[in-house]
């Protein structure tokens, strides 16, 4: 399901370096190609999530026992350098119409991410997507604290209306 990098003999995770051209162009070939790989396989829901750098390994244990739970393949590439994932969710299907039992994975996901004392995005943003575990991530205070702020700046609540805060 999740793919892990590759080991050293001593068992510790490796990096693969090139200063060679070549070389550095094969790895990123290999990398644009991930996606429309995926892409062959199904539909694909591209999730993103950030754990810090000593919960990666734990964050990757979680997304395979989540895979096999909801019988989803869940692909992940991510920036170990900073312990953002892109957990990648292929299903049949379209994409404008994400199964339930793809969701309830993603919920599980990003419920393990923030267990973990992770975020719901380490670079995406929520968006509409995510909005739904908002909640989750800055608790009830938070969360009210926020919708108070959009109230100051937007009392009339034309700016984004619906989009982060539901009416």
């Amino acid at each position: 399901m999740c793919s892990t990098p590759p080991k050293h003999r001593t068992g510790r995770l490796r990096a693969l370096l090139t200063t060679d051209p070549e070389a550095a162009a094969s790895l990123v070939d290999v990398r644009r190609q991930g996606f429309p790989a995926l892409e062959a396989m199904g539909a694909v829901l591209v999730e993103d999530v950030a754990v810090p750098r000593s919960k990666m390994v734990a964050m990757f244990a979680e997304i395979d026992r989540i895979a096999a739970k909801h019988n989803v393949f869940i692909a992940c590439p991510s920036h170990a350098g900073d312990g953002n994932l892109h957990p990648t969710f292929v299903f049949e299907g379209r994409v404008d119409e994400v199964p339930e039992y793809v969701w309830e994975a993603a919920s599980e996901m990003f419920q393990a991410a923030l267990a973990l004392g992770g975020t719901l995005s380490g670079e995406h943003g929520i968006g509409l997507l995510k909005r739904r575990w908002l909640g989750d991530e800055l608790g009830d205070r938070q969360y009210e604290l926020q919708r108070q702020i959009k109230r100051v700046f937007d009392p009339k609540n034309i700016l984004n209306r619906g989009k982060v805060f539901a009416e």
